[in-house]
This record gives structure tokens, C-alpha cells and sequence, in this order.
């Protein structure tokens, strides 16, 4: 008589990694990576996880949530650093601002998400930090300084979002060449204003203009005072 087959205990499987909320989130970034933040649901995650979708909102409560998250762990990729030495605050708070924005470029969805995501994670933290001992350096008060961080990183990430709608149009650049036409074209008896101008209504490269745009915000914050701030 052969020996009985012996049943095989589920004790033996191995056992699924512990969720979390890093865990989670790791997912999520490497999905979106992978497919794009559209794809990083909860769902998908739940399968990647080998999990309910139930189970995850015990760590992460909605979707709004899931990308603030997502957000923060690649603020991780911001270079911090600023200016190279010996250049002064305003160069360095030009850097970070620059980098944040590079990040999202690289991640277009995302982008358009960080303009109603509130990180509130670790690295957005050392941002803020960082952008505030910058632009403190200016001589600007205590309240221009604290307004003015959330001016720049909102003009940065919608910056960063209509960029990033316009690169993954391929109509765009017919759009632009077309509105250039337009422009280039107008009657100066009807549209004097247009036609003075040109050509420097439609000049400057994408780099130089966003420059001078973190110039503009940061001379109107350090020049502009805090309603009913004392001082």
C-alpha cells in the first residue's frame, strides 16, 4: 500500500508583508511611475498588495489623500541645495524653486493633481523650510515671508501643470504657431497695443521667462506689505 499523500498546511505559505501607509504609498509611486498616476488607484493597489481595497483606506483615506502622498515622497527629489557657493539667497531660492518645478514636469499628472493636493509629509516640509530660510535672507518681514512661500510654490506647480498639459498635447505646438500668426499679424490701427509689442509679446525662452517670473513674485513679496501685519 503506497504512502498516503500528505496535505500541504497553509502555514507553510509565506506570510504577506505587513500593510502601511509607506508601503502603500511606495506602491503608488511605482505604479505611476510605471503607468501613470491615473493607474495608481485603490483598487490596483489593493491587487498589487495582495489586499481588499477596504483595507487600505484604514492608512490612507481618500484618493485626494493617496496623491498628496504620492507628491510628497517625490518632493524627496528636489535639490534643496540652492545657489553654488557664493552666489546669494535670491539665486539659491531661484534653484529650489527651478528643481521643485522640474520635478513635476517630469511627472505631468501629477503636476496637475499638486494644484489641489496638500502635501504635508516630510519633504514638503524641508521645502517649505528651505524656501523660508531663503527668502527670509531678503530683509522682508515676518508675514511677507510666510505669505510669499505659498505664492511661490502655487505659481510654480501651476506653472509646472500647464506645461506639462501643453507637452503631452500634440496640438499644442500648432496652437502656439497659430496664436504667434495672430499676433505677428495684427492691424496697428485696431490693435495699436498689440502691435507695439511685438516682437517681445511672443520672445524669451521657456527657462528666461520662468526666471523672471520668481523675480516678479519674489520683488512683489518683499516689496509688497501684509494687510494688517504690524510694522
Amino acid at each position: 500500500m503506497s504512502a498516503s499523500r500528505e496535505p500541504i498546511s497553509r502555514r507553510e505559505r509565506p506570510a504577506k508583508p505587513a500593510l502601511s501607509r509607506r508601503g502603500i504609498v511606495d506602491t503608488a509611486v511605482r505604479v505611476m511611475r510605471a503607468e501613470g498616476l491615473e493607474k495608481a488607484t485603490m483598487r490596483r493597489l489593493a491587487k498589487e498588495l495582495d489586499t481588499g481595497p477596504a483595507s487600505l483606506y484604514v492608512y490612507v483615506s481618500n484618493t485626494a489623500e493617496l496623491h498628496a502622498a504620492v507628491l510628497d515622497a517625490l518632493l524627496g527629489e528636489v535639490d534643496l541645495s540652492g545657489a553654488s557657493a557664493g552666489e546669494g539667497w535670491r539665486e539659491g531660492l531661484r534653484a529650489v524653486l527651478a528643481s521643485y518645478t522640474a520635478v513635476l514636469f517630469d511627472h505631468p499628472q501629477l503636476a496637475r493633481s499638486a494644484l489641489v493636493a496638500r502635501p504635508s509629509g516630510e519633504n514638503y516640509l524641508r521645502l517649505v523650510e528651505r524656501v523660508l530660510d531663503l527668502l527670509s535672507r531678503s530683509g522682508a518681514s515676518r508675514e511677507q515671508v510666510a505669505w510669499g512661500v505659498d505664492k511661490l510654490l502655487q505659481d510654480a506647480t501651476a506653472t509646472a501643470a500647464e506645461q506639462s498639459t501643453q507637452d503631452r498635447d500634440p496640438l499644442t505646438e500648432d496652437d502656439w504657431s497659430a496664436t504667434k500668426r495672430a499676433l505677428e499679424s495684427v492691424d496697428e490701427a485696431t490693435h495699436p497695443a498689440i502691435k507695439d509689442h511685438m516682437p517681445a509679446l511672443v520672445s524669451g525662452s521657456a527657462s528666461d521667462r520662468m526666471a523672471w517670473s520668481f523675480d516678479v513674485l519674489i520683488n512683489g513679496i518683499t516689496h509688497t506689505p501684509v494687510p494688517g501685519a504690524k510694522g
